[in-house]
């Protein structure tokens, strides 16, 4: 896995074997960017990483100048090796180690851009639950976004907020947002 853009662009980050993670491929996580980068300045947002897993997302967004970036997995060994990976990077990312959907309910933590990748194997019923717990708690900071990454198999457009996808070869992100009046 590598850094693909910014300060760090082309660090390697080797993560252990052990955990239990799927890495965004590198060309999904350049295309995401690329879209994003259109959208936003990221020393201007807060990000929220749900389901982190390695932290990969998160180097990006720190990588480009974002300063504001809370990582959320239930795996310990996950969190701890996100923080070790900060502290190397001197880069400002909190973690907090706790269940998701827990999680989704019990914060008031809004956030500019919304990141979740979620295991593949979720039913339709764990993934719809992810934007409705955004949304009914207002976890969206104004103009912002909520990217769910899934496989292809998966179709999320019938559910609220649903804006539009972007598939990259087995992968799918498919971005929430309200709608402005």
């Amino acid at each position: 896995m590598r850094i693909i853009s910014g300060q760090y662009k082309g660090r390697r980050i080797n993560a252990p074997k052990k955990l239990p993670v799927r890495p965004t491929t590198d060309m999904a996580k350049e295309a995401l960017f690329n879209i994003l980068n259109n959208s936003f300045y990221f020393d201007e947002i807060s990000v929220l990483d749900l389901f982190a897993g390695t932290g990969s997302i998160s180097y990006e967004f720190a990588s480009r100048g974002t300063e504001n970036i809370t990582c959320v997995d239930e795996d310990f060994g996950c969190i701890k090796f996100i923080n070790k990976t900060a502290e190397e990077f001197e880069m400002n990312i909190s973690t907090i180690k706790s269940d998701i959907f827990k999680f989704l309910e019990n914060t008031k933590l809004q956030s500019t851009v919304i990141f979740a990748d979620p295991p593949y194997n979720f039913s339709l019923e764990q993934f719809s639950k992810i934007p409705e717990l955004v949304f009914q708690n207002s976890l969206l900071e104004s103009g912002g976004i909520l990217i769910v990454e899934h496989a292809k198999q998966t179709d999320l457009s019938h559910l609220e907020y649903y804006s539009y996808q972007k598939d990259y070869g087995g992968s799918v992100f498919s971005f929430f947002e309200l709608k402005e009046d």
